[in-house]
């Protein structure tokens, strides 16, 4: 499994849940909806489907504060936006356009990846941000 695609997907899945819960939940079932009639208009009727019972159980779970299930729905749909762009590779930069179109925020920030290894009695201390370290 190609990693990129992977983490789109992850990323797909809790946006999309993220933003069922707000304003935006308009905006982000158009283009879903949109991006499936384009890459596979034989399922988009189902996504429809699926989003709108979608927006009903995470509303659902967060006027319940239920986390379990907020994160069973965002594994949900990322389980669909995976398989949609191994089945149609040519969507991933489709859908990195939408996703920056839904969350300009997210797509502005800087990404950080730190990678790490420690062996014997070495340290290793990461942060995305501020970090202070108190040793005696």
């Amino acid at each position: 499994m190609d990693p990129e695609v992977t983490a789109l997907a992850q990323s797909a899945g809790a946006t999309l849940v993220t933003l069922m819960a707000t304003d935006a939940w308009h905006r982000v079932r158009d283009g879903i909806t949109q991006l499936w009639r384009r890459t596979q208009p034989e399922r988009a009727e189902t996504v429809v489907a699926e989003l709108e019972a979608g927006r009903e159980d995470v509303l659902a779970a967060v006027a319940a504060d239920d986390q379990e299930t907020l994160d069973e729905l965002r594994l949900q749909w990322q389980g669909l936006v995976r398989r949609l762009l191994v089945a149609r590779p040519a969507a991933v930069e489709e859908l990195r356009a939408l996703l920056d179109q839904l969350d300009p925020v997210a797509s502005a920030a800087p990404r950080i990846t730190q990678h790490a290894a420690a062996s014997g009695q070495a340290r290793v201390y990461q942060a995305g941000r501020d970090q202070r370290i108190a040793e005696r």
